[in-house]
């Protein structure tokens, strides 16, 4: 189940890894998704389109804390 982390209005969506981008994010929202090489940060942007930051984080709590820092910086 999708986890909600709000912070300075922007929604950080923590995914399980059975769960889709698209079903749970919308535009301007921050998810968070672990595989077997660590925890990705993938923005959310119009359109549906999704970027991302080039590697992958070794906790969760290194990519929530980078999570909301992009946050702070209005994404």
């Amino acid at each position: 189940m999708a986890t909600v982390v709000k912070h300075r209005k922007v929604n950080i969506v923590v995914l399980e890894s059975n769960e889709e981008i698209a079903s749970h994010c919308g535009e301007g929202d921050i998810a968070i998704i672990a595989d077997s090489a660590g925890w990705w940060i993938k923005f959310v942007g119009e359109g549906g389109h999704i970027d991302c930051y080039g590697i992958p984080y070794p906790s969760y709590n290194e990519a929530l804390w980078s999570a909301k820092a992009a946050a702070e910086f209005g994404v």
